[in-house]
């Protein structure tokens, strides 16, 4: 096996079917359930009635030991999550709890008017993680000045080449980065809670019958950092994938700022600069992952978040971003483009 490319499925198979041997399903059956932008694939597992999911993050392109301890760390939190079944590190396995397929976009699309109901219970649980892992202080990485310059650099490396060039978006990176780093150093964010970093309808599961945020189950959390709570609130309402009424977003944001006491122009600064920051990164990551991976869907979802980032460069705490953007970005790549996305990225 090519140990530069990721394996298949099929090449992974016998090695998932002996996990499952070890983990006491002999004999269980597995179907394709999803995969996502990384390299991680999910099966369900059904065994004598019995289901469960099993997580394929193939090493060295993925590792579960995050996964395993964020896991530990927002049960310890009260928050909803996937318990862990069994557990192979070294071969990248994990056997978890089947907790079903009601993802709030697939409950949405054929229930619209909860949207309300399911965003109020998806902010409570945001309050209830900031409260307790402010509490509780676990061992995480910082979400620093320098993960958010990584990634807002994101931009200037996939999608600025598009539109200029690699030699002159390489030139161009220096002033974007600058402007982020003002910006940044001025918006007084803070590091209070676990940050999930994913936090979107795509991986929040409704579980029906369940009382209050235990009806709300958390997933894909590996990359948690320890930094600031608005973060979150503005990955959860400013969805790549889906539009969130104006209505809900006021519900959600007025909900949030009554219940957590936050003073509001001081929420409303760094809720808007971490939006925009990770708008700039979804750009670039959607770029990257047309132009790198071949995976050119997700130029589609480009224009929601153009409109995304563009309102949030409305605070003028944004005013440098927003000048660069208006000097270097036509409005006409301000989202629905049709252009030769073939120009590779440029090296951090």
């Amino acid at each position: 096996m090519n140990a530069k490319r990721v394996p298949t499925r099929a090449e992974r198979g016998q090695a998932m079917d002996a996990f499952l041997v070890q983990a006491g399903w002999v004999g269980a059956t597995r179907r394709m359930l999803a995969g996502d932008a990384s390299f991680r694939r999910y099966e369900r597992v059904e065994w004598h009635g019995r289901h469960a999911v099993l997580m394929d993050a193939p090493p060295p392109w993925e590792d579960v030991a995050p996964f395993v301890r964020v896991t530990e760390q927002l049960a310890a939190c009260g928050v909803r999550v996937p318990q862990i079944i069994a557990a192979d590190r070294a071969q990248g396995f994990l056997l978890l709890e089947d907790l079903g397929d009601a993802s709030f976009t697939r409950l949405l699309k054929d229930q619209p008017a909860r949207e309300a109901e399911l965003y109020l219970a998806a902010t409570e649980a945001l309050l209830v993680l900031a409260r307790a892992s402010a509490t509780q202080r676990p061992e995480l990485p910082a979400y620093d000045m320098a993960v958010y310059r990584r990634e807002a650099g994101l931009f200037a490396e996939w999608f600025l080449p598009q539109l200029h060039g690699i030699e002159q978006a390489r030139t161009l990176r220096a002033d974007w980065l600058s402007c982020w780093e003002a910006v940044l150093a001025n918006a007084g964010l803070k590091q209070q809670c676990l940050v999930h970093r994913d936090y979107h309808a795509d991986n929040l599961l409704w579980l029906e019958g369940a009382a209050g945020i235990d009806a709300v189950a958390m997933l894909d959390y590996q990359d948690a950092l320890w930094g600031d709570a608005a973060y979150d609130l503005a990955s959860l309402l400013e969805d790549a994938r889906r539009d969130v009424s104006a209505d809900t977003v006021r519900r959600c944001w007025q909900h949030y700022l009554q219940a957590s006491g936050e003073p509001e122009a001081h929420f409303t600064r760094r809720y808007a600069v971490l939006a925009a920051q990770r708008n700039a990164k979804i750009i670039g990551i959607f770029v990257r992952l047309c132009v790198r991976d071949g995976k050119a869907h997700y130029l589609d979802y480009l224009p929601r978040v153009w409109g995304h980032f563009m309102r949030d460069l409305a605070h003028p705490a944004l005013a440098p971003v927003r000048a660069f953007v208006d000097a270097h970005v036509p409005v006409a790549w301000r989202g629905d483009f049709s252009a030769d996305v073939s120009i590779g990225g440029i090296a951090p």
